[in-house]
């Protein structure tokens, strides 16, 4: 149970026990071995990447409200813009969507990885599949490579690889928010202290310098909320009802969301 809080469901589920020499991908040792390996990589990087650009978002702003989301609010393609924009609903159909994109291809780096540990370190296949999937979510190839922070698929794959550090990220983030309204500054210090607890909980390897970079990806795209939270002009979640679909913010909150650093 500890090793399974620890390292998470990849560790412990069992189905793609093995070694290179003797299992599923038995390759040889040499060259030859070490450029499947590559390719296996390279592989599981494009189908990650692919995955997470399937922005659900976007999608569900298209097809339910012949909108696009990243036109209103923030301009980001995340479950908070769409619950400021649409509602409780489509916000967290959109959340789900995006976890499950990220579920798939964590898993899909354990089916190619497992938890070999002397390829490029223990994990390294999950972990990079979701970050695979969290770079996609942010720069989809399908919508000009303009989506959303990846919260959400970064809180998914840490509930994947690390389930006690994902509660104890997800901890700080409602307390955060409950004490101060901002999503984003609940966003930005969950995943500030995210590699220090996986860390504490999983020693040192690969995965906790893919943690690292997740960590300052998911900083850099709220670059403008952390610019707006400085000058004071971020808004506040609201969570009361929509309406006609649209979200119809306090006068207080009017200011356009629209990051400066957007091409």
């Amino acid at each position: 149970m500890v090793d399974l809080l620890n390292y998470g469901l990849v560790y412990r589920l069992g189905f793609v026990e093995y070694s290179w020499e003797y299992g599923i991908f038995a390759v040889r040792i040499g060259s030859a071995a070490n450029v499947q390996i590559a390719l296996m990589y390279a592989l599981l990087i494009i189908t990650g990447y692919l995955l997470g650009g399937l922005n659900a978002g976007i999608i569900i702003s298209k097809l339910a409200f012949r909108d696009d989301i990243r036109n209103h609010g923030s301009g980001g393609a995340g479950a908070t813009n769409m619950l400021r924009t649409y509602g409780k609903p489509a916000a967290a159909v959109t959340f789900m969507l995006d976890g499950i994109k990220t579920v798939i291809a964590v898993f899909i780096g354990v089916i190619m990885f497992g938890n070999h540990f002397n390829v490029v370190g223990m994990f390294a296949g999950p972990y990079i599949g979701g970050l695979a999937a969290i770079v996609g979510h942010a720069f989809p190839v399908y919508y000009k490579f303009k989506g959303g922070k990846s919260v959400a698929a970064t809180f998914f794959m840490v509930l994947l690889t690390s389930p006690i550090t994902a509660l104890i990220c997800l901890l700080i983030f409602v307390i955060i928010v409950k004490w101060t309204k901002y999503v984003s500054l609940g966003s930005v210090m969950a995943v500030m202290v995210y590699p220090m607890i996986l860390n504490r909980f999983t020693g040192v390897g690969t995965h906790n310098l893919i943690a690292i970079i997740v960590m300052f990806l998911v900083i850099f795209l709220h670059r403008g909320n952390i610019k707006r939270l400085r000058l004071g002009e971020e808004n506040k979640i609201n969570l009361r009802k929509k309406k006609n679909g649209i979200d119809s913010m306090p006068e207080n909150n009017q200011l356009e969301n629209k990051e400066d650093e957007e091409k």
